[in-house]
């Protein structure tokens, strides 16, 4: 899939940064625009909307936390890949970030190479599904369209999932039954390792839990296999149709 057209919000206090990744990737094709704080964030999104946020975590009026978890609480924008930006290289802040919804982390200096590759990464993850077509997938007490990337529990509630929360549903979908290892989750939903891999993939799967209501002690619908790592616990059916 070529980024060719697709719309990049960058939000980056320094204007060097800006400029440099304006031009870079609009010379591969991307559509980009750039803001120096949280405001104008916040009013470039709700006006233009973006196929794709790059988010410093450190502005000047708001952090890139905050940001961060506004953007995943608002259905219009809860599926826009998010990539943030740190010049920390506490893993505290990552694990934040990827805990609040963040889709990836890169840290400066970067290369813009590197960074260009990780937006292409995310751009086809997010239009995989919509090459499938409109297929709705059935588990246990959910429904989840492949197109929207809306998840609906029978009694009618809608949840919201990040990119990385899909991802990781749909692997899982793809594997019912069978016992996925730390390796085989990591690789298909993150693709590289900004911490250690079982940090980032327990992080993922106790998030996911979350949303499907599978807090209970031991989990009913994603089980823990000690030693050998997680397994979907329920049959999937497939559809065509909303998932209304």
């Amino acid at each position: 899939m070529s980024p060719t057209g697709k719309s990049i919000l960058l939000v980056d206090d320094d204007q060097d940064i800006r400029e440099l990744l304006q031009t870079y990737l609009g010379r591969a094709g991307l559509q980009v625009r750039t803001v120096a704080d949280g405001a104008g964030f916040r009013e470039a999104l709700c006006e233009g909307g973006a196929d794709l946020v790059i988010l410093d975590v450190m502005l000047p009026d708001e952090d890139g936390f905050s940001l961060c978890r506004w953007t995943r609480e608002h259905q219009r924008f809860a599926q826009v890949p998010i990539i943030m930006l740190t010049a920390s290289s506490d893993e505290a802040d990552r694990v934040i970030g990827l805990e609040l919804g963040a889709d990836d982390y890169i840290g400066k200096p970067f290369s813009p190479r590197e960074l260009l590759a990780r937006i292409k990464a995310l751009l086809r993850r997010v239009n995989f599904a919509q090459e499938r077509g409109a297929e709705v997938l059935t588990f246990d007490d959910w429904r989840l369209d492949m197109v929207s990337h809306r998840l609906f529990h029978l009694d009618g509630e809608e949840v919201l999932l990040s990119g990385a929360d899909f991802a990781l549903l749909k692997l899982f979908l793809d594997h019912p039954q069978q016992i996925l290892d730390r390796d085989t989750i990591g690789n298909a939903t993150r693709g590289r390792e900004v911490m250690p891999l079982e940090r980032i993939v327990d992080m993922a799967v106790s998030r996911l839990r979350q949303r499907l209501r599978d807090t209970g002690k031991p989990p009913r619908l994603i089980r823990t296999v000690r030693g050998s790592g997680y397994q979907l616990a329920a049959a999937v059916s497939a559809q065509a149709g909303n998932a209304r």
